[in-house]
């Protein structure tokens, strides 16, 4: 039985977003595929996750130093760590969210920091950073109301590119992504862009 994190970076449901709506697709339909597995969503509007702030680096200091932490500094620290464990310890990764000036909402880049944790999703040695999650799998949906994996704006969209770096980072050996693009350009085909995103995601579920 495999653990799926099922993570999520919208502030809407899947009846007005459309990265929302095909990700519930795919993880509807890995489910079916794979009954025995558990999935958690973890949505991160409704989740607390911990910006890396004054707290947190003087927590991180005080735990070296042996020193009382004071309770926000515990809070935050203990919360970071609940985070990355709970990452480490899964199996497969489905990251959805939509693209907001060419990135993620900011709310994604925080949760990121909480699981780039040396010692735990990577180390470093001599020759440079090595990833410690060599046994896992990740997917990638997001939604771009413009066309932006080819095309003269291909070089524009950072967050798929971002989260693939990442991944690298953490020695994930395999990483997919899925766009669901031009509905806002092209208005007009909207629906038939999201349906086939759909039926591609869909698909895609079936061997992740």
């Amino acid at each position: 039985m495999a653990k799926v994190l099922y993570v999520t970076a919208h502030p809407h449901d899947e009846t007005t977003s459309f990265s929302m709506s095909v990700g519930k697709e795919f993880i509807d339909a890995y489910k079916e595929a794979n009954p025995n597995d558990e999935v958690v969503h973890v949505d991160l509007y409704k989740e607390d996750i911990p910006q890396i702030d004054a707290d947190i680096f003087s927590g991180w200091g005080k735990l070296q130093s042996g020193d009382q932490l004071s309770d926000a500094e515990q809070a935050k620290v203990d919360r970071l760590g609940e985070l990355s464990d709970q990452f480490v310890n899964a199996d497969k990764y489905v990251f959805v969210n939509p693209m907001w000036n060419f990135s993620f909402p900011p709310v994604m880049k925080a949760y990121i920091d909480s699981v780039a944790v040396a010692g735990k999703s990577f180390k470093y040695t001599e020759q440079g950073p090595v990833g410690l999650l060599t046994d896992k799998k990740a997917f990638h949906i997001q939604a771009n109301g413009g066309v932006y994996s080819e095309g003269p704006a291909a070089g524009l969209e950072m967050g798929h590119r971002y989260l693939n770096a990442i991944m690298q980072l953490f020695g994930v050996p395999s990483f997919e992504g899925l766009f669901v693009e031009g509905h806002a350009a092209m208005p007009e085909k909207a629906e038939e862009i999201k349906a086939n995103a759909i039926a591609r995601a869909k698909d895609a579920a079936q061997t992740f």
